[in-house]
């Protein structure tokens, strides 16, 4: 983002979307640990729904960015142990400097990092914060995309209709053209954070979805955000109360994993649950990877395919850890470390 803007070629839109792509990653772990923390998910299934579309755009939110740098010619690194987000650690891209991310359940603290990951530059019904956001770097990434579209050329484009089970604009799509690409963009900034007079999600799974940094202000608030004609902005947080979930304790993962903390050291039963999880998560990163490496979109469905049920497989052992107490005695438990394994 130091960059000034005329220098800002095709060598740094390559560099700029590799850094989201790995932005759009450093988001989940977080956000799954908050979601898998929730005791029960069908008594607090708007929680728990609203975390996991969440969830859910910021996947595809990943895939468009890889088809974006695709196709300009560049090949997205995903399955690199220099790469891979660590934490507690801060965002990729320059964004939100000021916070460092950490993984734990579902607090008000954590929903309150969470906010501070998705806020928009002058967001609806609140006071301004500085600070680069996701939608500042996205928008350079536009302007960039303006500058050099003689680019864009629609190499190794991955297509996955998600639109049926997980709501508009979360379909992988073909960028080949730069409206294609702008459209992509749009959909990103404004699933995360609305425009600037509405915190609407225009591209929604569920009937009245907000965008992403307003749906979990709302559960931070513990009231709907609703239009209210006389408030400043014609928003505020004076909807129907939203109960706090009943969540697992999960304790905050010390940067390298638990035992990398004396007083936190796993069992063997624990720490086979935590190789297993780290193992899948690293499987993961592999299949994203080798999707966007081959030309034959039958193997790169293939790939896209196994890194859905790894992803889906990581649930298990990340729900099992968190039935673990740490040994401090501080009644909180453990929980997935998201390492990357050689």
């Amino acid at each position: 983002m130091g960059q000034p803007e005329p220098q800002r070629n095709g060598k740094w839109l390559q560099d700029a979307l590799q850094q989201a792509i790995m932005l759009e990653l450093a988001t989940l772990p977080p956000y799954l640990c908050g979601l898998w923390s929730i005791k029960d998910p069908v008594r607090d299934k708007a929680v728990y729904d609203a975390i996991k579309a969440i969830i859910m755009d910021e996947m595809s939110h990943m895939g468009l960015v890889c088809n974006m740098l695709t196709t300009i010619g560049g090949s997205p690194r995903i399955d690199h142990a220099d790469l891979v987000p660590k934490y507690p650690g801060h965002l990729p891209g320059g964004v939100r400097p000021q916070i460092c991310v950490s993984l734990s359940g579902l607090t008000r603290a954590s929903l309150d990092m969470y906010c501070q990951i998705e806020r928009p530059e002058d967001p609806v019904a609140e006071f301004e914060e500085p600070g680069e956001s996701i939608g500042a770097f996205y928008s350079a990434i536009r302007q960039a995309f303006k500058q050099n579209a003689d680019l864009i050329q629609g190499h190794r484009q991955v297509e996955k209709d998600m639109e049926d089970e997980y709501g508009l604009g979360n379909s992988l799509v073909p960028l080949s053209t730069p409206k294609a690409v702008d459209d992509a963009i749009q959909v990103i900034m404004e699933q995360g954070e609305g425009s600037h007079s509405s915190p609407r999600n225009p591209y929604f799974g569920r009937e009245g979805e907000l965008a992403h940094y307003y749906e979990f202000r709302q559960i931070l608030q513990g009231k709907k955000l609703v239009e209210v004609p006389t408030a400043p902005e014609g928003w505020a947080y004076e909807g129907c109360p939203i109960a706090m979930p009943d969540a697992y304790p999960m304790g905050t993962v010390p940067r390298g994993g638990w035992a990398q903390e004396p007083t936190y050291r796993p069992d063997p039963e624990v720490q086979d649950l935590l190789t297993n999880f780290n193992q899948l998560y690293t499987e993961v990163l592999r299949g994203l990877e080798k999707t966007w490496q081959t030309d034959d979109q039958t193997q790169a469905n293939h790939a896209l395919g196994e890194a859905a049920k790894r992803m889906r497989d990581l649930k298990r052992p990340a729900r099992a850890l968190m039935q673990y107490e740490l040994p401090d005695g501080s009644g909180q438990t453990y929980g997935p470390e998201f390492l990357y394994v050689e």
